[in-house]
């Protein structure tokens, strides 16, 4: 025999057993005792913790996928393609202004200006990477300070209950908690994984954007491409919204659990429209995968919170519409006979027989998908609201119509 008996187990059962619980009826297989029972619920709260930590370190990471330096590989090739851009463009504009010197002060005043703009556009290109990267490590310090800093904020607040709350010893709580945070946890990773690659796309667009100042300072694409940017920089700011509410639920962690649904709610919403371009297709699929795999109303209504219906608008691209040689030669003469002062009629256009036909070959699919789903609709109309049948009560109180007398040159057939 050993002279440790216990040494060679591990975990809740090694305690169990130093504890020297041999009987099946020792208290520590109570419900009220420590034992097994204590130690399951110190691994789901272990389990809470971790979860904590891995929603804060995706909502607002500590590094980013973005380039710190201009130095970087992936932003050298972008930089030097932008200000090689950037002076030529600068060289078009010294052509141009040589050879429309003769307009004297609007050349000059231009000339000068494509030359300090493209200056400022060359050096704002090698300043872009440092500046994001101050602004990402900002908002993330941010961030986790709502979140996780002191006892009066979300994350401090659920660990707090998970120790001292009122239900913190009902497994059926620490089992709502903790499905809460998984869910936050793969809402959290949608969010990092398109906030990472938006801000990459946008900081390496940077040199290409900023290339657009060269020409005379027009600055509209650069303010659009730094809304964009920040917009991704600070959308986990919305989760703010949370915070008044937090000592409200203070206490139980059942409360906790619904504010976490909420935060899952806002965080769909701020794909929705934090992230450009993609955005409500990211918010859209997560909820169509979410109502696939589920029938419980509030999780149904929380995705739909989150990501609203919405339509989408596309481009349409159709070749372009020409005269035929005779309507061109037909609107010609009346230029011709109006220097003349002979007013000619305006005939309208049309398409000819084989662009009408082309056009209807082309826009035949979506004429039979739009034909499909009207009548899908109709019919599904009219099975959620039938037609009433007339009952019979009904058809004997109706007053019978009066006979009609035959007219004068109608023959009265004999009577019997």
């Amino acid at each position: 025999m050993p002279d440790d008996p216990c040494k060679l187990l591990k975990g809740a059962a090694k305690k169990y057993c130093e504890q020297g619980g041999s009987h099946p009826g020792d208290r520590d297989f109570a419900p009220g005792g420590g034992g097994l029972t204590k130690g399951a619920s110190d691994h789901v709260k272990d389990l809470a913790t971790y979860l904590i930590g891995k929603i804060v370190g995706l909502v607002a990471p500590k590094d980013s996928w973005a380039p710190k330096t201009a130095d970087n590989w992936v932003y050298a090739q972008f930089l030097w393609l932008g200000q090689h851009l950037a002076i030529a463009i600068m060289l078009c504009v010294v052509v141009v202004c040589a050879l429309t010197a003769w307009q004297g002060a609007p050349r000059l005043r231009q000339l000068g200006a494509s030359t300090g703009w493209t200056l400022a556009a060359v050096a704002g290109m090698a300043a872009v990477p440092g500046v994001v990267t101050l602004l990402s490590e900002a908002v993330s310090a941010a961030v986790t300070a709502m979140f996780d800093s002191n006892g009066g904020t979300l994350f401090q607040v659920i660990q707090a209950d998970l120790d001292h709350g009122s239900d913190s010893g009902n497994p059926l709580a620490l089992m709502i908690i903790t499905a809460a945070l998984v869910v936050l946890l793969a809402f959290a990773t949608l969010v990092f994984m398109a906030r990472s690659l938006g801000i990459l796309v946008f900081v390496c667009m940077a040199p290409l954007v900023l290339a657009s100042l060269a020409r005379g300072g027009d600055t509209s694409a650069v303010k659009a491409w730094a809304m964009r940017l920040l917009g991704l920089m600070f959308a986990p700011f919305a989760l703010i919204l949370i915070s008044p509410f937090v000592d409200f639920a203070k206490g139980s962690l059942v409360m906790d659990a619904g504010l976490l649904v909420v935060a899952d709610a806002l965080i769909l919403r701020m794909i929705f429209h934090g992230v450009p371009y993609v955005g409500p297709v990211i918010a859209g699929a997560a909820r169509s995968f979410v109502e696939s795999y589920t029938t419980h109303p509030l999780a149904r209504a929380v995705v739909r919170a989150g990501s609203p219906d919405f339509y989408q608008q596309e481009s349409i691209r159709t070749p372009r519409t020409v005269d035929t040689p005779g309507r061109a030669v037909h609107q010609d003469r009346g230029v011709l006979l109006a220097a003349y002062g002979i007013r000619q009629q305006q005939r309208p256009g049309r398409l000819t027989v084989k662009s009408a036909i082309d056009r209807v070959q082309q826009d035949a699919p979506r004429t039979q998908a739009l034909m499909a789903a009207r009548q899908k609709a109709r019919a599904a109309a009219k099975k959620a609201s039938p037609r009433p049948a007339t009952s019979a009560a009904q058809t004997a109180s109706r007053p019978a119509r009066p006979a009609q007398s035959p007219g004068p040159g109608a023959s009265t057939p004999p009577t019997p």
